[in-house]
């Protein structure tokens, strides 16, 4: 399922279910509906930007890591299967990041659900 996120202040941002919520979760809001208010989003932007900071100081998790040399012979030449190629929080957050940035600066909200 997808979430569909817009502002007067930027073009629509369309984010699966499964990953927008993370980043509601971190701002106590509804993955189902909602709204982010111009007055809310410094506050946003600051949640959302410390969580980016912490993720990009995690390496990347033992399993995935097992994962890849589990799939991989000793000199790492198996056609069959391909690296992992993980998607970072930073990646999948940068488009609402940038529309709240947005939304702040012209006084606008964001709203999904609506």
């Amino acid at each position: 399922m997808l979430i569909t996120f817009t502002s007067k202040a930027a073009s629509e941002v369309l984010m699966y279910k499964e990953h927008a919520k993370r980043i509601l979760d971190l701002l106590h809001k509804n993955a189902d509906q909602g709204v982010i208010t111009a007055a809310e989003a410094p506050h946003a932007l600051q949640v959302l930007e410390q969580e980016i900071a912490e993720s990009r100081q995690h390496a990347v998790s033992e399993d995935v890591e097992r994962d890849v040399h589990a799939h991989h012979n000793e000199d790492g030449d198996d056609a069959n299967h391909e690296e992992i190629q993980a998607v970072s929080f930073s990646t999948r957050a940068y488009p609402l990041v940038e529309m709240l940035r947005a939304a702040k600066a012209g006084g606008h909200d964001v709203v999904w659900g609506v």
